[in-house]
């Protein structure tokens, strides 16, 4: 049975561990950035730094070397936001994660073809991670789904893809490190669950949810590449409103699968 904290939540992940070699001014001034992202309002010098358990002069001399280099907006009465050169590094992330325009030619022809959001999964940092998307105007938005987003693989059925690529016993593990949040109501949160629904799926090659990661929502991915080394094993999955999905799933499963043999013939 899933092991649960006393708010009913999937335990958190375990911390990696620590290097003896970390620059703690870089850790500091990267908790800084992660605090103001939280809150977009904005945060005062003394506000950043009592949850940052830091002192004042350290803060002041964090935030004024973030706000030149343009990671920090300071505003009105002293307020604190995210800066452009942040949304510049997301761009970065964005285009290093993607791979080669042709991937992204086969996402935008697949969505023009079908008026469905695709994205691509891989194994990212030991996590199933969205490395590209292309939305459609047929599927509803879903916004946790962007990339870089690493959470609720036993959830969204990019990363069922993704697991099933896995051996069992990394699969516990993942899941063991990961937790297993109950996103909907109809969440999978039990591992044994999760391990036959993707044994039920291996068969026809496509993984399959409804309303298990967002409400009204279906998603079915399949398999790119099954590569031994992680970090090269890649999915492709799409997103569309769930009575789409029912109606049209053998349509929307060849098409996945056509587009799962465009972007195979890419890594050949």
């Amino acid at each position: 049975m899933t092991e649960r904290n006393l708010s009913g939540s999937a335990p958190n992940p375990k911390p990696k561990p620590e290097p003896s070699d970390l620059i703690r001014s870089v850790q500091r001034a990267l908790r800084v950035m992660e605090v103001v992202g939280d809150v977009p309002s904005g945060l005062s010098a003394k506000q950043i730094a009592r949850r940052c358990s830091l002192n004042l002069p350290t803060t002041y001399h964090l935030v004024r070397t973030l706000a030149y280099e343009g990671y920090l907006i300071r505003g009105k009465n002293g307020i604190f936001q995210v800066g452009l050169a942040l949304s510049d590094r997301y761009a970065d992330l964005a285009k290093a994660m993607k791979g080669p325009a042709t991937v992204g030619e086969v996402l935008r022809r697949t969505v023009g073809d079908t008026g469905y959001s695709h994205y691509l999964g891989k194994i990212v940092d030991g996590r199933a991670a969205v490395t590209a998307v292309s939305e459609g105007s047929r599927s509803p938005h879903v916004e946790d789904l962007i990339v870089g987003f690493d959470d609720g693989a036993h959830a969204h059925a990019l990363g069922k893809a993704l697991l099933s690529t896995m051996t069992v016993q990394d699969r516990s593990g993942y899941l063991r490190e990961s937790g297993m949040r109950r996103y909907t109501d109809h969440t999978m949160t039990e591992p044994g669950a999760l391990e036959y629904d993707l044994a039920q799926r291996a068969a026809s090659g496509v993984f399959t949810e409804v309303n298990q990661f967002y409400p009204g929502v279906g998603c079915a991915a399949t398999v790119v590449n099954d590569s031994p080394e992680p970090s090269k094993r890649t999915v492709i999955a799409c997103t569309m409103p769930l009575h789409e999905l029912r109606m049209n799933g053998a349509m929307v499963k060849t098409r996945l699968r056509r587009a799962a043999e465009e972007l195979g013939a890419l890594d050949d």
